[in-house]
């Protein structure tokens, strides 16, 4: 059974996850995702698949922040990163987009939109329009 892709799924409680910390999940269509939440209480999910290695690691990847910069300028504005536990490239939570490609290829992630609701997390069925990488 597949869900709409606009709908959202449930994944699991809240509490079962740690802050800073992955844990890998599976979407009703078989997508496999990772899910974060962030020592700020906001949850975050990506594809788990890293582009990189091919593997699907990215729950066990290493979560943080990074300052943006534009041309050099600090913008001044922290966004929540993901490190892949394999090659180390970065990729902004958010967005998907490569911070830290490791000098190869710049290759996004999908992200899917997150909410808690009454103690639980649900996530997309499909990923946010405009974030790269495959599902």
């Amino acid at each position: 059974m597949t869900a709409p892709a606009d709908a959202l799924v449930p994944i699991c409680p809240l509490d079962a996850l740690t802050p800073e910390r992955g844990a890998a999940a599976l979407l009703p269509d078989g997508t496999q995702i990772a899910v974060f939440l962030l020592d700020d209480g906001s949850v975050r999910a990506v594809q788990q698949h890293d582009p990189y290695s091919r593997s699907n690691i990215l729950s066990r990847g290493l979560v943080g922040t990074h300052l943006l910069t534009v041309e050099g300028e600090t913008e001044g504005r922290l966004v929540p990163t993901l490190s892949s536990p394999m090659y180390k490239q970065s990729w902004d939570l958010d967005t998907g987009a490569v911070l830290d490609s490791g000098g190869g290829e710049k290759l996004p992630i999908a992200v899917f939109d997150v909410e808690v609701r009454g103690g639980h997390v649900h996530v997309a069925a499909a990923p946010r329009p405009g974030t790269g990488g495959e599902a």
